[in-house]
């Protein structure tokens, strides 16, 4: 029979020294060992695999030790030392909860804590797993946990202390356990192959280090796999295609295609991906952890964060360097919709093309955007700002009233004239929607952007053109009409046009059919996977806008009312934002279109239908038919 022993126990520690990645832990227990001041209950929480039940072992191990070191540690050569490695110490018992959680298991214990040690000074109980114990345990274990014997002390060692009732928790003294630092796995990782003469390449160990999660018994299990399956030549490829992980390759050669915008190759790309058995969403997720490590990357002060090797931080502060911050926050946002959406749709693989197709978009739109960076070089900073009064001026140039007192217009500039004219009109047609008042521009434009009499020096084609751009606007003819057959309505209301003077216009967004439309379906497709309901109703839903800024949404019954009301605030606020508009008010109502539809028997509808044809009363009679 064979003496193999696998890592995770041949290497346990025995000593508060050995323990990984905990040391703020041992050295307060070491600590209170050396100053006897222990507490009668401790509990140990954490993640699995980061030395909780090893470093309760330790510790009820070194508090029988009869000849300890100064530093708090055990000998491991007295009796009780000896006695606790051979695993026949009567002074340390060990509960799995997890099996053994009954009330019985529980009088179990508390028997045998009346019996004194007979060797040592403490007799110490571990339960592991202690958040499997039953309501009835629990209880029935609270007062021999407040009062226990002074020889007695107890250690609850559990991955859930959040499933641990108050009552147990505010007995014991707390200590919090750590997920081990990617580092120290590696650390500990490359002592064990030296031990075990086993050659490697520090990439390889750190991909097992980061598959693990911070747990070292998770690492020295995938460890001991690995060394089996390259026979003891631990490799990075090797390592990365047994544990089916994406080369770090494949997504820096992504980035570099998703900055060239080069769909095809990527296409191809993800084509080889898949083809060697790596499912899209998990593609997704590493392509987010890539665009995570190129943001941290880009910062001097985060670059800790980056848990890699140094050849491998060095690629990513270069490509991090022709990455666009805009780029990689956008490329975030739309790997986590991918993420979300991922498991319900039909097409996975042709929603993680989709994605990568938008991701390329995005990085074309950031490189050729002039926009001001998010976060700006302090060099950047003046000249953003001077472009923001440029295209301030910019805008209001283009918003000038056309000078009604120029009598002539040139062929030659009619067609910018006419454009002029129609954006003057559209801007004072904002303006008289806000009021709700008539039109308020002068009457000299009016005449010759509505009544056409501009059209008189102008070709036919910049008639029709003329024509088009004005009569597009709505209700804007009819005002011109009744501003002309009014007599008394030649002075403005708003003097602030008739000076020419800058307007702040709201509310012409809603009006727009199309605009508003793009965002109601951009709000229903935002909608997480538990409103997928609400989301197919407010695609099928057509909803009627009203000029007050009032959005009646029409639905079947009652029971759809009460279920989409609570949505009604969120929807407002994203159509406000959507659309500038801060009157938007959404209504919704039942449709009083949708009849009930009696239900009748097999005879009434016999007779409804001989009462609207009098004929088939006849063929009764004749062929004297009887209904079944």
């Amino acid at each position: 029979m064979s003496n193999y022993i696998v890592s995770a126990r041949k290497y346990r520690p025995n000593t508060f020294e050995d323990v990984v990645g905990q040391k703020a832990l041992t050295q307060t227990l070491c600590n209170a060992i050396m100053s006897d001041k222990l507490a009668h209950a401790y509990l140990f929480c954490g993640p699995r695999g980061v030395g909780k039940t090893t470093c309760a072992r330790i510790f009820a191990k070194t508090i029988n030790c009869e000849h300890r070191s100064p530093s708090g540690e055990a000998c491991n050569q007295c009796e009780s030392c000896r006695a606790f490695d051979e695993g026949r110490s009567l002074n340390i018992h060990e509960l799995d909860a997890a099996s053994n959680n009954s009330v019985e298991n529980i009088r179990d214990i508390i028997e045998q804590v009346r019996i004194p040690p007979q060797i040592g000074k403490y007799k110490v109980f571990i339960i592991d797993e202690v958040h499997m114990l039953s309501p009835g345990a629990f209880n029935a274990f609270l007062k021999t946990l407040e009062e226990p014997p002074s020889y007695v002390i107890f250690i609850l060692a559990t991955t859930e202390k959040q499933k641990i009732i108050p009552t147990i928790l505010s007995r014991c003294q707390i200590y919090d356990f750590k997920r081990i630092e990617v580092d120290d796995i590696v650390g500990q990782l490359k002592k064990i192959s030296a031990c075990e003469g086993i050659t490697y390449e520090e990439d390889a160990l750190r991909v097992i280090a980061e598959k693990s999660d911070g747990g070292m018994r998770d690492a020295l299990s995938v460890f001991d796999q690995q060394v089996i399956f390259t026979e003891g030549n631990l490799t990075y490829q090797q390592v990365i295609s047994n544990l089916n992980i994406l080369d770090y390759d494949y997504l820096f050669a992504v980035t570099d295609l998703f900055l060239k915008c080069d769909i095809s190759k990527l296409l191809l790309t993800l084509d080889e991906i898949i083809g060697k058995g790596f499912d899209g969403g998990v593609f997704v997720g590493e392509l987010a952890n890539h665009m995570r490590n190129l943001l941290v990357s880009s910062d001097t002060a985060t670059i800790p964060l980056l848990k890699t090797s140094n050849q491998i931080k060095e690629r990513y502060k270069e490509q991090a360097s022709r990455c666009k911050t805009k780029f990689i926050y956008k490329t975030l946002k739309l790997c986590r919709e991918c993420e979300l959406n991922y498991r319900v749709s039909r097409n996975k693989r042709l929603l993680t093309e989709i994605t990568l197709i938008e991701i390329a978009q995005a990085a074309k739109e950031c490189n050729d955007d002039s926009s001001e960076d998010p976060f700006p070089a302090a060099g950047e900073k003046e000249q953003s700002k001077t472009l923001k009064g440029i295209f301030k001026e910019t805008q209001k140039a283009e918003i000038r009233t056309y000078d009604s007192k120029s009598s002539a217009v040139s062929p030659v500039t009619a067609s910018e004239t006419v454009k002029k004219q129609s954006k003057n009109l559209v801007q004072e047609s904002k303006v008289a929607l806000v009021q709700d008042t008539p039109a308020t521009y002068n009457n000299q434009t009016a005449e010759k952007g509505v009544s056409g009499n501009t059209n008189a020096t102008l070709p036919k084609s910049e008639k029709k053109a003329n024509v088009i751009n004005v009569v597009s606007i709505r209700g804007l003819q009819a005002r011109g009409k009744e501003k002309e057959t009014s007599p008394n309505n030649t002075k403005p209301r708003n003097p602030d046009i008739q000076q020419n003077k800058s307007v702040n216009v709201i509310g012409l967004d809603l009006y727009d059919e199309n605009k508003f439309s793009v965002a109601w379906l951009k709000f229903a497709d935002s909608l997480p996977i538990e409103e997928s309901d609400i989301a197919g109703r407010m695609k099928a839903i057509k909803p009627e806008l009203f000029p007050d800024g009032t959005v009646n949404v029409k639905v079947e019954n009652h029971q759809v009312e009460k279920f989409m009301q609570p949505m009604v605030p969120r929807l407002e606020t994203f159509l406000r934002s959507e659309l500038n508009n801060r009157n938007v008010k959404i209504r919704i109502c039942v449709s009083e279109d949708i009849e009930s539809i009696p239900v009748m028997n097999t005879t009434e509808q016999f007779k409804k239908m001989i009462t609207e044809n009098p004929y088939l009363s006849k063929i009764n009679d004749t062929f004297q038919l009887e209904l079944a």
